[in-house]
């Protein structure tokens, strides 16, 4: 694989010292891997394969047969036009458009994959709404009625949806059928509580608190909070306003504190990635220990995390501006993570300035797609050599689904399988 040259390893933009961390087992080959201890995972959940990747059943022959016959679509959900963009990834083109519930900001594939669900959270309203996709047919069916749904996840077993109710500081535990609730677990030193991901054993999960600066732990099995974790700002970060190619300016930190976005549990499922905004790179944490170990420097706006297909890489989207609400053509980017080494081996800008968001791999692990946010369009990375392409979309697109995707069940978010 082919990577453009990166401008960011060129010089050292943070001076964060947060101890030494050994990357060897990330690292771990065959032998290691025969010789690590079986998973023990919560009831429930399907058994994890490989210790060293947890990505092992996400390759791109792993479809299931269900799945198999679901059309290529990318669905792209417009937070203020109130609707979803339809693109054919074969001709890029868009060729559907259906209106969904007020301000949908993520489309979730369901746990057993059958379903796509467009989260309408009614910014700072209480209309908020889940509008069911079929991915067969590609068409939406009635909405239903749930309190502030900004994203949605799953527990690792099936047994519950979890909605992420951002404005209310709570994750609410409904039914994945009838999206009953079942409980909630409140979060109150977590404003802004957004994305998540799960421990390789099913036990816990970690959410971002965006408006905070730090992350919380969540206990599945208790269900319970555990503790949060304040995230280490770093001394510099990258100038807001940057002009294209060159974005090697840097300032010194004003804030006081990072803006956490999207969170990715490491192949091997000892680190978790954190994605700041505020920090302009990804934050590094031992998901057992509950601390800071590492820190990553990206691009303007880290916001979005993606494996490659293979789970070598870490995708890395830089939205190209600290404000939530920024201006387009801004200096968007991705960058390229090694899992093994923790170490950048690539940066995609996006010609002519832009703002990636949220998205994922297609299938095959050939195209990263991304929405982006401030410029209404769409962006599909080339993974061998980073060029890109656009396609216009609605206003203000946000965390769009490729569909379909190999793995036994998602997650949640915008695909995070396993």
């Amino acid at each position: 694989m082919k990577f453009a040259f990166n401008p960011y390893t060129a010089i050292a933009l943070c001076a964060i010292s947060l101890g030494a961390f050994s990357m060897a087992s990330q690292a771990a080959g065959p032998v290691a891997a025969a010789a690590r201890a079986a998973v023990n995972t919560v009831p429930g959940m399907a058994a994890v394969v490989d210790p060293d990747n947890l990505y092992s059943e996400t390759r791109s022959e792993q479809m299931m047969p269900a799945v198999k016959q679901d059309p290529a679509r990318i669905y792209v959900p417009n937070l203020r036009g109130n609707n979803v963009s339809v693109i054919d990834p074969a001709t890029l083109k868009v060729v559907d458009r259906f209106a969904v519930g007020r301000a949908p900001q993520h489309i979730v594939p369901s746990w057993d994959m059958r379903t796509l669900w467009v989260a309408n959270n009614a910014e700072r309203g209480n209309d908020g709404s889940l509008t069911p996709i079929d991915p067969r047919t590609g068409r939406p069916g009635r909405a239903i009625a749930v309190d502030d749904p900004y994203n949605v996840y799953f527990t690792p077993d099936g047994k519950s949806t979890i909605v992420v109710a951002e404005a209310k500081h709570r994750l609410d535990f409904r039914d994945p059928k009838t999206l009953e609730m079942q409980y909630s677990i409140e979060a109150s030193k977590c404003g802004g509580i957004n994305h998540g991901d799960f421990s390789i054993d099913g036990r816990f999960a970690i959410f971002t608190c965006e408006f905070e600066g730090s992350l919380v732990k969540i206990d599945l099995v208790n269900r319970s909070l555990l503790g949060y974790l304040k995230l280490e700002m770093p001394k510099t970060r990258f100038k807001d306003k940057v002009k294209l190619p060159n974005p090697l300016e840097t300032e010194i930190c004003t804030a006081k504190k990072g803006m956490p976005q999207d969170i990715r549990i490491s192949p091997n499922g000892k680190l978790f990635y954190v994605a700041d905004m505020e920090a302009d790179g990804v934050h590094v944490v031992d998901g057992e220990a509950f601390k800071e170990v590492d820190f990553i420097t990206t691009g303007v706006a880290a916001h979005g995390l993606y494996p490659s297909r293979d789970a070598r890489l870490l995708y890395v989207a830089n939205r190209g501006s600290h404000s939530i609400h920024g201006k387009r053509k801004g200096p968007g980017s991705v960058t390229v993570i090694d899992f093994a080494t923790n170490k950048v081996v690539g940066n995609w800008p996006v010609p002519g300035g832009g703002s990636p968001d949220m998205g994922n791999v297609s299938q095959d692990g050939k195209w990263l797609w991304l929405s982006g946010r401030f410029d209404d369009e769409v962006y599909r990375f080339d993974t061998a050599s980073g060029a890109v392409d656009k396609v216009a979309v609605g206003l203000e697109p946000h965390g769009l689904a490729v569909w379909p995707q190999p793995g036994r069940y998602s997650l949640g978010h915008t695909g995070n399988f396993r």
